[in-house]
């Protein structure tokens, strides 16, 4: 990807409760940043339901005066089917949250996997099979491109 503006400076959040995926899809998506000479930070949180919060905190501290500023945010992360209705309330909470911040103006990608077993979460998870992890970061440069495009500025 070909950037026509600065590089760069996103947050990642990372719903860090299966471990071993997070930190493929982080290797994934820190490749794709860096690729466009971009910076990020990272925090980590223990699942995807609180990856939301925590970009909306982040959003609201980037307009304080000590505040880090973001050029964008990533959410990356895993929720695996079981044997309980809590998958389907984490996916579709955290889902909807981010597409409401989205819709407010924050360029977010989402690359958080809903899946059914760890199989097919590694196969989503791993750079050189579907590395979500990059495409995540692809999604959330291309939405900060068009709202530059637009005149819309930064975040």
């Amino acid at each position: 990807m070909t950037l026509s503006f600065d590089p760069p400076h996103l947050l990642f959040v990372v719903g860090d409760y299966y471990a071993h995926i997070a930190e493929e899809l982080v290797a994934g998506a820190a490749e794709a940043i860096k690729a466009v000479n971009g910076t990020y930070d990272l925090i980590k949180v223990p699942g995807a339901f609180e990856i939301p919060a925590v970009i909306a905190h982040a959003e609201r501290a980037t307009h304080r005066p000590a505040g880090r500023h973001y050029d964008g945010y990533v959410a990356l992360g895993c929720v695996i089917r079981g044997e309980t209705t809590h998958y389907d309330y984490v996916c579709g909470e955290s889902a909807r949250a981010l597409m409401e911040l989205s819709v407010e103006g924050l360029p977010i990608g989402y690359g958080i996997l809903t899946v059914e077993n760890e199989a097919q979460a590694l196969v989503r998870a791993k750079r050189d099979q579907k590395n979500k992890g990059k495409d995540a970061v692809v999604a959330c440069l291309t939405v900060l491109s068009v709202k530059r495009r637009l005149n819309m500025g930064g975040v």
